[in-house]
């Protein structure tokens, strides 16, 4: 049997709907403009609820999940723990303020059911005093947290954090956050779909019902002795030429780099693990398995792990590539 051709798969993206969203990523990246309001765009997804579908190449029509039984280990690489896809990317549009939430850990998960995430956010753009809220400040225990959401003054027991374009964030699973309105983030996670809604500002549907609330689920995963600073802080590291990349975050589950190309630059692989490319400025050629794909601002692009290398040209650049890679 011939096995499946290699190359740089581009996706259709899936985008969702919520009540929070913005219109900045078809404005800002592009985009055809789709009804309504576009809060999230599922660009690299194995999910059933939002499974994304090949738009290029031979394998065009063909699903993420179908391309990772078929490939296996040449997709994923042979170091990953799973023969699915173990990471989510999306885009998130928050036009409004998204809800207080928390999402288990492996350890929550495994003890109180479903799916562990751990998640980071890099800030793709955000309007003037943008902010976000990672954790919970000193001394909050259940008492306080179910005191703050009772009296609608929760926002006096997290911890704000401002953001820019460039910023990241980590949000482990069992960490307390939220997103406020004006900002444009990638978000990085591990492949789930498990959110437990703490506290929604009051809101309600279209419908004039309340929001459903996971309060009692979420405040068994919550991580009550959580200190580490959320905003992270990027590590350089040595890059050919005129080009500059940083290490903006490593953890058990992912590895993000980001990669500002003025000339040519080629990344190797050897076969661990797939490399899924974002393009956050400029436009971008990358060529691998013998095919060229032209990548425009807020593209996604998944290289499979057995592509031994591709090639990275910012044309006339400049231009600003994020590389995910699996834990």
């Amino acid at each position: 049997m011939t096995e499946p051709v290699l190359y740089p798969f581009l996706f259709e993206p899936v985008y969702k709907d919520y009540l929070w969203g913005g219109g900045s990523i078809p404005r800002l990246f592009h985009r055809k403009p789709q009804a309504g309001a576009r809060a999230a765009s599922w660009d690299i997804a194995d999910r059933v609820e939002g499974m994304s579908v090949v738009r290029n190449g031979p394998l065009a029509g063909r699903t993420l999940r179908e391309l990772a039984a078929t490939m296996q280990s040449r997709l994923i690489g042979s170091a990953a723990a799973t023969a699915g896809m173990p990471l989510l990317i999306k885009i998130i549009d928050a036009g409004r303020r998204l809800s207080l939430q928390v999402h288990p850990d492996t350890a929550a998960a495994a003890g109180w059911g479903g799916e562990p995430k751990t998640e980071m956010w890099y800030v793709l753009d955000a309007a003037p005093g943008a902010r976000v809220w990672a954790g919970l400040i000193g001394g909050v225990d259940e008492t306080a947290l179910r005191r703050a959401i009772r009296d609608k003054r929760v926002e006096e027991v997290l911890r704000p954090i401002p953001v820019r374009t460039g910023d990241a964030v980590y949000v482990p699973g069992g960490r307390v956050h939220a997103i406020d309105a004006g900002c444009l983030l990638l978000e990085v996670q591990q492949n789930s779909n498990t959110t437990f809604r703490l506290y929604d500002w009051e809101r309600v549907e279209a419908d004039g019902r309340p929001r459903p609330l996971h309060l009692e689920e979420g405040l068994r995963v919550i991580r009550w002795r959580d200190d580490e600073p959320a905003k992270v802080v990027a590590r350089e590291m040595p890059a050919p030429g005129r080009n500059r990349q940083w290490e903006i975050l490593q953890c058990p589950y992912f590895r993000v780099v980001r990669m500002d190309l003025r000339e040519t630059q080629t990344v190797a692989s050897d076969g661990r693990a797939f490399q899924a490319l974002f393009v956050a400025a400029g436009n971008v050629r990358v060529e691998a398995g013998g095919i060229i794909e032209a990548l425009g601002p807020g593209t996604s692009c998944l290289v499979p792990a057995a592509v031994e290398a591709c090639r990275l040209d910012p044309g006339a650049g400049p231009a600003q590539v994020l590389r995910v890679t699996p834990g």
